[in-house]
């Protein structure tokens, strides 16, 4: 949010005056200011390179063993409703709700046996890696807020991290991804439905805003001579930075869907803009907005799709979202590999934890921590396999178990970062490793 200070009122304990604001457009931050963003986009370390990760996260924990690990051999209170089909690659078959996928497989890599959830319901894991139990003060950064720290901005005026899973009262289903001990400064940019409109100048000139600038810059000396900690001094160049964000198109454009053909916004399709009683809303649009955004130049994008906490009817609800699913997964790795992303763009698909072997009463499945599944797509890995296995009754994992951070080191190094040297500093000043020492990147994509 760009502020231009005004009246000085009462004071905040390091004596500094607070004040009300004039405000030209809130850029759909959340209360993160695009100043602070940048900053910590100019702190970046590493190189400049333009790889992206898109986080598709399936709130609630979607049911692995009626969507890609399917059980026939299990008895009829734990198999399930659906059969399954075989994609193009000899041997994987998947749920039949998932025709479009099964046409692509060879792009995709199906993750069966992902261990070590905590069991709660939470996003922390997808978009962190690690549980939250013993985290250090802060909570443990998201991976977009670590790319945007060590990477920052690829193309200027495009944030590093967007997430674009929709505001709800209900946690995990509009977590976009925790900044953790990195800071708000490394929050993702958080366009709502109105959020485009903020990064159009309605009604202001940029010869206007210029003056505005210069006003800000005056009223603000007297804050620099007050800092004796010296945290102000190159403020001028972020703020500088942010009015070009606001007076650029870019972003507005990269957000805007109706510059895309017709006919591939219909193979994306729209699901619903309206809030459901599954929490977030069913937006197909989100995957294409996705990879406009990271064709922008973003380094992270986050979206959450649906609810999935089934614990009664879930072969219902299964007929609705699966193909849904089905749909823009499908269309969005498609259009990757048609625009020539693949290597660069990699995708994850996942939630918290799997569910319950036993079919309940309701005709639900219940939280089962000790194994979920996960669908890998893009990046330059290596697909159209199967990794892991689970047991008969798909309850637990028989056959190499993979964690959350075993992905997470895959996914960075796609994105061209040395999970056994890189680090970032804790509240305290102590270097952490993105993921402990002991996890290495999948050696079967990679």
């Amino acid at each position: 949010m760009l502020t231009i200070q005004a009246d000085a009122q009462e004071r905040f304990c390091d004596g500094v005056s607070r004040r009300s604001f004039l405000r030209i457009g809130s850029l759909g931050l959340g209360g993160v200011a695009m100043p602070q963003l940048l900053q910590a986009e100019a702190q970046a370390s590493t190189g400049k390179t333009q790889k992206s990760v898109i986080m598709i996260f399936l709130a609630g924990g979607p049911p692995h063993q009626d969507m890609f690990d399917l059980k026939m051999d299990a008895p009829a209170e734990i198999r399930g409703e659906f059969q399954p089909i075989k994609t193009n690659v000899p041997g994987i078959e998947i749920c039949e709700l998932f025709p479009q996928l099964a046409k692509i497989s060879d792009k995709l890599t199906y993750v069966r046996s992902i261990v070590g959830a905590h069991g709660g319901h939470d996003a922390q894991q997808c978009f962190t890696g690690r549980s939250p139990r013993k985290a250090p003060p802060g909570g443990w950064p998201s991976m977009g807020a670590v790319l945007n720290h060590l990477q920052g901005n690829a193309q200027v005026g495009i944030p590093s991290f967007v997430g674009l899973s929709p505001k709800t009262r209900h946690k995990p289903w509009g977590d976009p991804g925790q900044p953790g001990f990195l800071g708000p400064a490394c929050a993702p940019f958080q366009p709502s439905g109105t959020g485009s409109e903020d990064m159009i100048l309605n009604g202001i000139s940029i010869e206007r805003l210029q003056d505005r600038q210069g006003l800000l810059t005056s009223f603000d000396q007297f804050r620099r001579q007050a800092d004796a900690s010296g945290m102000m001094a190159g403020m001028d160049s972020f703020t500088q930075e942010a009015f070009g964000v606001l007076t650029s198109s870019r972003l507005a454009q990269a957000l805007n869907l109706d510059d895309e053909d017709p006919k591939l916004r219909e193979r994306y399709g729209k699901g619903t803009e309206k809030p459901t009683a599954d929490g977030p809303w069913k937006r197909l649009d989100q995957f294409l907005m996705a990879r406009r955004l990271v064709e922008a130049g973003v380094r992270c994008v986050t979206l959450a799709f649906s609810r999935w906490d089934w614990h009664g009817n879930t072969f219902g609800r299964s007929r609705t979202d699966f193909p849904m699913l089905d749909q823009g997964l499908s269309a969005l790795v498609e259009d990757l590999h048609q625009r020539g992303l693949d290597k660069d763009v990699s995708v994850v698909v996942w939630g918290e934890f799997g569910r319950t072997p036993q079919i309940n009463p309701s005709g639900g499945r219940d939280h089962w921590p000790r194994v979920s599944c996960a669908l890998l797509a893009g990046g330059g890995m290596n697909h159209g396999q199967v990794i892991g296995a689970t047991d008969r009754l798909g309850g637990e994992a028989v056959d190499r178990p993979v964690d959350f951070q075993e992905v997470f080191a895959t996914l960075y190094h796609q994105a061209g970062i040395d999970v056994k040297s890189a680090t970032i500093d804790d509240l305290t000043g102590r270097p952490r490793f993105l993921v402990d020492q002991e996890f290495n990147p999948m050696p079967e994509l990679v």
